[in-house]
């Protein structure tokens, strides 16, 4: 059976050409003025890459700092001991520690975002892999969450970093601000991320890497972007 849409949600997708591929500017546009949710929905990306996940070499994974946030508040916990504990309360961390948060855990507390960990701290964190891991919770170097430089890591994270990687069918999917963001804040964001994704593009990927690219709020359907003219719209 079908799922049954509401009103505001028909009105939405007639404004949509669902057999035409936009260019960025004309999706943004779109996108940003059918905002009808009663709360205010995030600006979401979809990119389908032309890279097999099976393979390591092919991994797609990294970080970017977007250059107005993702319009979102992140609780970030750090597992570290020692002077680091001051370093990453004053940076603005909001839960600092080592074994009892990692105890927490155990029992099942995930009042946080993110994950924030010294590289001493790691073999510990290793025992919660399954349920951190489950989660896409567990600390990582190329996620730029395992460090030596806590203080830089939360400032960064807190003032919009965002970590990313494909999923198993290849795709990306990344937050890129609020409903509510001008579209020029909005449209920064997207040139630093696509900008990013491409810069990461595997040797060992052939063809057309950027296959689709598609741009949502949280509730309402997809639009499609052309490739070709994203990439043009990002070299502008």
């Amino acid at each position: 059976m079908s799922k049954k849409r509401g009103k505001k949600y028909l009105d939405i997708i007639k404004q949509y050409d669902f057999s035409k591929v936009y260019s960025p500017e004309e999706a943004l546009n779109l996108v940003l003025k059918t905002n009808t949710a009663k709360f205010t929905e995030t600006v979401e990306i979809a990119i389908k890459l032309g890279v097999d996940p099976r393979h390591a070499d092919q991994q797609v994974r990294g970080t970017v700092i977007l250059p107005n946030g993702t319009g979102k508040e992140l609780k970030i916990l750090v597992i570290t001991q020692g002077e680091n504990e001051a370093k990453a309360q004053a940076a603005g961390a909001d839960y600092v520690g080592a074994d009892e948060y990692i105890e927490k855990i155990k029992n099942g507390w995930f009042e946080f975002d993110l994950v924030i960990a010294t590289p001493d701290m790691m073999p510990k964190l290793g025992r919660l892999g399954k349920i951190l891991g489950t989660k896409g919770l567990m600390p990582n170097p190329k996620s730029g969450t395992v460090t030596t430089d806590v203080a830089k890591t939360v400032e960064e994270f807190k003032k919009g970093k965002l970590a990313f990687k494909i999923d198993k069918l290849g795709s990306l999917h990344a937050p890129l601000g609020k409903a509510n963001f001008e579209e020029n804040k909005v449209v920064e964001n997207f040139k630093a991320f696509l900008k990013e994704v491409i810069r990461l593009k595997p040797t060992s990927s052939k063809g057309q890497y950027l296959r689709t690219i598609a741009l949502s709020l949280t509730m309402g359907p997809g639009v499609k972007i052309d490739p070709i003219l994203a990439q043009k719209f990002i070299e502008e």
